[in-house]
């Protein structure tokens, strides 16, 4: 007797703006890839790059470890990313401070300029849709936005937390 597949599943419960997040995650995802696949950058090398960007503008050192931490990466892989942003000339390795075994990732001035190329359409379309919306409105979203992307740290937290279902019974 064979196992039926599941079908999909039922979203018509779903809150509206449930859906539509998850639509603009996917859109989002799509722009980065088709931006990043025309400079030769993988998406990994553009999330390296947002999180170092985001560390930098909170004057905190970002190491290599960092960069694994917040990627999920391993140490191998790490090593990768950070040889593949070297050569492409978007971060340097500096040996800062009293522990000079400590490397510190900065990104360059050609990191910036290929990024602000990179999402320059993108910005300016997100521009032309918010200024549809009131100040107020604005500020609605942003609270919302805000509320969103924190519940997605904690879930993302919970799901790392948990351990992997075990895979089905073959017979």
């Amino acid at each position: 007797m064979s196992a039926e597949m599941p079908g999909p599943p039922d979203t018509a419960g779903q809150p509206p703006l449930v859906r539509l997040l998850q639509e603009f995650s996917l859109e989002a995802n799509r722009y980065v890839d088709s931006a990043g696949g025309r400079n030769d950058m993988h998406r990994t090398d553009l999330n390296a790059l947002a999180v170092i960007m985001q560390h930098t503008a909170r004057n905190q050192i970002v190491t290599p470890g960092v960069l694994r931490k917040e990627l999920h990466l391993s140490s191998p892989a790490t090593t990768a990313l950070i040889d593949r942003l070297h050569h492409s000339g978007h971060v340097v390795r500096e040996r800062l401070g009293t522990d000079r075994r400590q490397v510190q990732l900065r990104m360059t001035p050609k990191a910036y300029r290929d990024g602000g190329a990179m999402f320059l359409p993108l910005a300016r379309h997100m521009d032309a849709a918010m200024a549809q919306f009131t100040p107020e409105e604005l500020v609605i979203a942003t609270r919302f936005m805000t509320s969103m992307i924190d519940a997605t740290v904690r879930a993302g937290q919970e799901a790392a937390q948990q351990t992997a279902p075990a895979p089905p019974a073959t017979q």
